[in-house]
């Protein structure tokens, strides 16, 4: 009975410190990325060539929110996926339409009472496994791939930049990727 007052009160302070890491947030890390639907992206890109960056998330997911912050409110991070990636935020669990490669995609039997939807077709189309997932698009719409899992901003800088400058298409294997992670300088700056 102790043990079990003693797990929740500490599942309590590191709840209350997830809240308090969030609300202030947005003040130390203001969020500067410029985000839009998939929908939006598919038709810019369409006058514009561009790739893109997808973060896939649910409204109940605690690292989605803390990569939220923490990532993509730093200013490197930001800035370089507004340069150069069109930026999507796309909720797994939501309830968007669109129309991607002539078939309709929605979320059925989405209910805005619930906590937890089924999952969106398109997160389901995509193969997302868990959350938060970041998914990369190439300037014709097409997906590249998918990383799944919190990344701090010298992590997702790797994949953006491996991605921005088309090493995806030459680095095939894994002892070709192993050595670019391992030549890997980051740029970023901490803060």
């Amino acid at each position: 009975m102790e043990l079990k007052i003693k797990k929740r009160k500490v599942q309590t302070l590191l709840g209350f410190q997830l809240i308090i890491l969030l609300f202030f947030s947005n003040d130390i890390f203001p969020q500067k990325i410029n985000w839009m639907s998939f929908k939006e992206a598919l038709e810019v890109q369409k006058e514009e060539p561009k790739k893109i960056f997808m973060d896939v998330y649910t409204d109940w997911c605690a690292p989605c929110k803390i990569m939220d912050a923490l990532t993509f409110g730093h200013k490197d991070v930001a800035e370089f996926v507004n340069e150069h990636f069109y930026a999507v935020k796309f909720n797994a669990e939501g309830n968007d339409e669109f129309v991607y490669l002539e078939k309709l995609y929605s979320n059925p039997y989405f209910n805005p009472n619930r906590k937890k939807n089924k999952m969106h077709e398109f997160a389901q189309f995509l193969g997302i496994q868990g959350f938060p997932t970041v998914v990369f698009f190439n300037e014709k719409g097409e997906p590249i791939f998918p990383v799944t899992g919190l990344l701090n901003p010298t992590q997702l800088e790797l994949y953006l930049k491996f991605i921005n400058t088309d090493q995806h298409q030459s680095i095939t294997t894994k002892e070709g990727m192993e050595e670019f992670i391992e030549s890997f300088v980051p740029q970023f700056v901490s803060e």
